[in-house]
């Protein structure tokens, strides 16, 4: 009789709980969530120094959304790990105590990801994950072997849980995670995306490289539309170009994840690093749209990207946006600490020269790569409103890293005054117009406009 009249009491106290509304009224609006997205975040100093109206105003603008999202490109350790023979580039390092200067900034979400994942081998990539975690980030895209490796993480918000995916095409080899087979472990890394690269010549310059390769003592097919040399494939087609596709398998694996994702969250973020391009640095390689598109077919809402330092168009597939780069956030690859012998030696430094001789040589004194190089020093950050897993607006605000200032002051973000910020949007309009976004400059922000896209 007690447990029937306890049950009676539960019925009745839920009933009081329960939200009442009159017959007909409209059930509540979805909630509205709040993105702060950035490109790489290359970082070697302390932000929470600074006082700048123009920093703390942006800085401000990433704090105040619901989720913040960048990619580190960057290691955290005390230089335990040695460095591996082969890096992404610099061998990137920072103290361990600047990941806080991230959470500082009002970061969440951080790709791990990229070029730079295994610059000092496994455990480098494994100290960079215990800070990471630590500090109460929420990273993804490494692992101790493949499928970890390619797994979501979540974040949870007050108007929503969002999965992120983080994904990098341009990577050294030994930084790859893989499967377990039998009983050899899978090796821990990034979650690699593969692609196939084929060169596309005349049928003269075919015949011609054949003839070379035969002259060589190389051996070499006597016909045929197709040729493989030197790690390279080439074929014969109507015009010179570069033709690339991404790797099937690692696509549907992806996708996988991605669809698992869309219903474990509210909005599914999707997030590659790929240096590789297309006709110039800002505009995508072939596989990459192809990519970025299959994953928002598999669930993913957004997709960015990251990795050639500059501005890259923007797509909205499906109402969904993509974002191919978002340039940098922080680009302070010039102040790192230490550089390993590999770094100094094809410059033909000896042992007294120190990091600021490495940038010297690598950039002939500022007159040559990156220094002189504007568009690097450029970029947005976007803040994007969902309304429940609708877009609901997008807003570009442009930043500069300080481009023209000295190495021990550029780098680091502000945002933009009005004459370089029309100058960066502008940018941004012709790079988005061949995917048929629509971008307005309106009151020192760029909005995107495609109305049947956004509705």
């Amino acid at each position: 009789m007690r447990v029937v009249l306890w049950a009676s009491c539960l019925t009745l106290s839920v009933a009081m709980l329960a939200p009442s509304r009159a017959p007909g009224q409209q059930p509540p609006a979805p909630a509205v969530m709040t993105m702060a997205l950035t490109g790489d975040a290359i970082i070697t100093r302390r932000l929470s120094t600074y006082r700048e109206p123009g920093f703390l105003q942006m800085i401000e603008m990433i704090r105040g959304a619901d989720a913040a999202f960048t990619n580190l490109e960057m290691l955290f350790h005390d230089y335990e790990p040695y460095p591996m023979h082969q890096s992404g580039g610099t061998y990137m390092r920072a103290e361990p105590a600047l990941v806080k200067e991230l959470v500082w900034a009002g970061f969440d979400l951080v790709s791990m990801a990229n070029n730079h994942t295994g610059d000092y081998g496994v455990d480098g990539m494994r100290l960079t994950r215990r800070y990471v975690e630590a500090a109460g980030l929420v990273g993804a895209g490494v692992g101790e072997e493949l499928a970890e490796a390619r797994e979501a993480r979540f974040f949870e918000t007050a108007n929503g849980r969002v999965a992120l995916i983080s994904v990098a095409s341009t990577f050294t080899e030994h930084s790859a995670a893989s499967a377990p087979r039998a009983a050899v472990r899978g090796r821990p890394g990034l979650n690699p995306l593969r692609h196939r690269t084929i060169r596309i010549v005349t049928r003269d310059h075919l015949e011609r490289l054949r003839t070379l390769l035969r002259d060589m003592g190389i051996n070499a097919p006597t016909r045929g539309d197709t040729l493989r040399a030197f790690n390279t494939q080439f074929a014969v087609g109507d015009a010179p170009g570069i033709r690339t596709f991404p790797n099937p398998a690692d696509v549907e694996e992806i996708a996988a994840v991605v669809r698992n994702a869309s219903r474990l969250a509210d909005i599914v973020l999707v997030t590659i690093h790929a240096h590789e391009r297309g006709a110039s640095n800002a505009e995508p390689a072939e596989f990459l749209p192809a990519f970025a598109r299959a994953m928002v077919d598999a669930g993913a809402d957004l997709f960015v990207g990251h990795g050639p330092h500059v501005l890259r168009g923007i797509e909205l597939y499906n109402g969904k946006p993509i974002f191919y780069s978002l340039g940098d956030f922080m680009f302070q690859n010039e102040t790192v600490l230490r550089l390993p012998d590999e770094n100094y030696r094809p410059y033909g430094l000896d042992q007294n020269a120190g990091v600021a001789d490495f940038n010297d040589a690598r950039y002939a004194r500022g007159t040559r790569g990156f220094p002189t190089q504007r568009e690097i020093w450029e970029s947005v950050v976007v803040i994007l409103r969902w309304r429940g897993n609708e877009v609901a607006a997008i807003e570009l605000h442009p930043i500069t890293l300080g481009f023209g200032q000295p190495e021990s002051a550029r780098g680091r973000p502000m945002l933009a005054d009005r004459e370089l910020g029309r100058k960066i949007i502008g940018d941004l309009v012709e790079r988005s117009r061949p995917f048929g976004t629509s971008i307005e400059w309106r009151d020192g922000v760029g909005v995107v406009t495609a109305r049947r896209a956004l509705r």
